[in-house]
């Protein structure tokens, strides 16, 4: 995937790029993902989100939320959770035009980056 550059105002950009190092999503003693190919998501004032694709994800652990948030520059985020953990990773079914490459990719709080 090339590099992709959301420039939604003077102030505000967005990027995207694809990832080179392995990363893992754990919770307690159990992975809930790992993957080598991350989409690398750098936002003007947020920290570095890794978007994982959807087969690099235990889904079957999953349980869609009810919660939905919206951001004016990626557009509406769905929500899944664990029995203890609440909303803890999320994806954009239809992104932005602009940063069309997080499809259905998913973004955990916490990532080990290996």
């Amino acid at each position: 995937m090339a590099d992709a550059q959301v420039t939604p105002d003077r102030t505000h950009t967005i990027t995207i790029e694809l990832g080179t190092r392995r990363v893992r999503v754990t919770q307690g003693d159990q992975v809930l993902a790992e993957s080598e190919r991350p989409l690398l998501l750098r936002e003007t004032g947020c920290p570095v989100r890794y978007y994982l694709p959807p087969e690099d994800v235990r889904l079957d652990l999953l349980t869609p939320s009810e919660t939905h948030t919206y951001c004016p520059f990626k557009g509406t985020a769905s929500y899944w959770s664990l029995p203890d953990a609440a909303d803890l990773v999320w994806a954009y079914p239809e992104p932005k035009p602009d940063v069309a490459g997080i499809k259905d990719h998913f973004c955990f709080y916490e990532v080990e980056v290996l």
